[in-house]
């Protein structure tokens, strides 16, 4: 399949009020959305429902170990590249970034829970086991946040499936934080 990455100029009137705001807001075109373009309704979806995550009770450190999270256990380079470049420039700890693109634990127990459950959500396609639940409620977290969880995962759902039709290539912005699946 060919899975184009759009420019404004180049793709589908109906994205490109999406592309424009994007382009506005992040100063370049990330090639996601631009690939994403191909489909007015998912550029649309995916920029919504990430300004929607980035509302929710989580700490930005927390949305972006659930966003990594799921891209580890999907094998999404691209995403993992662009999100562990965004929780840099959140600052998240460097540990914390390093250990998730390497499926290892966190060395923060409240975080490690977050990334058992969520890693749980996407193995389980949402059917974690008690332990799972329980181990997350124990670290403090509670229904609203797992019910974030199953946003999170949901928003890189429909980036890392599309990633990985498309192949997209990961952005001059990102590529310091090339990322290769360690397992």
């Amino acid at each position: 399949m060919n899975f184009p990455v759009h420019t404004i100029e180049t793709a589908p009137d109906a994205a490109k009020p999406t592309l424009e705001a994007a382009l506005k807001g992040y100063g370049f075109l990330p090639n996601l959305l631009g690939m994403m373009a191909t489909s007015p309704a998912l550029v649309a979806a995916y920029t919504t429902l990430a300004k929607i995550y980035d509302g929710t009770s989580l700490t930005p450190t927390e949305r972006q170990v659930v966003l990594l999270a799921a891209s580890y256990e999907n094998t999404c380079g691209y995403c993992m590249a662009a999100h562990s470049t965004i929780a840099a420039m959140q600052r998240v700890p460097v540990e914390v970034v390093d250990a998730l693109r390497k499926g290892d634990p966190l060395p923060d127990r409240r975080l490690e829970a977050l990334r058992q459950f969520t890693a749980a959500v996407v193995v389980t396609r949402g059917w974690p086991s008690e332990i799972d639940l329980q181990a997350f409620l124990e670290a403090g977290f509670g229904s609203e946040q797992i019910l974030e969880v199953v946003l999170g995962v949901g928003l890189k759902t429909l980036s890392n499936y599309a990633n990985h039709f498309a192949d997209t290539p990961v952005d001059a912005a990102f590529s310091s934080a090339a990322w290769i699946d360690p397992r």
